[in-house]
């Protein structure tokens, strides 16, 4: 089977679709906006980087959120309801993280199926 890397870089890649799946790096927004605009810019990046590999929101399997500040969750739900495809949510996990730059609140992994 072949290893499909989307938007390799130094670090990391944006995506590797192996087999039926496609595993996404830890998507985030912009440092300094409220934890919803951190939300939508990131799952607008999940939603870009699905497309590319061929799937899409309806096809996420797994996702695991991370908060900086878990008193946050209560307001990130909403972004999160909106974003998803109802029919189809993905099973999901929160927690709370020290993320990679302070001004971060949110960021999303996800895995999905590709069509």
């Amino acid at each position: 089977m072949t290893i499909q890397r989307i938007e390799p870089g130094p670090r990391m890649s944006g995506a590797v679709v192996h087999g039926n799946t496609v595993y996404l790096s830890g998507q985030v927004g912009h440092e300094g906006d409220d934890i919803q605009a951190q939300a939508r810019t990131a799952l607008a990046e999940v939603d870009r980087l699905l497309a590319q590999a061929g799937s899409h929101k309806s096809r996420i399997l797994q996702a695991t959120i991370w908060l900086a500040d878990m008193a946050d969750f209560a307001a990130m739900n909403p972004v999160w309801e909106a974003w998803i495809d109802p029919a189809n949510p993905p099973a999901r996990a929160t927690g709370e993280a020290r993320l990679a730059a302070p001004g971060l609140k949110f960021e999303v992994i996800i895995v999905a199926a590709v069509d």
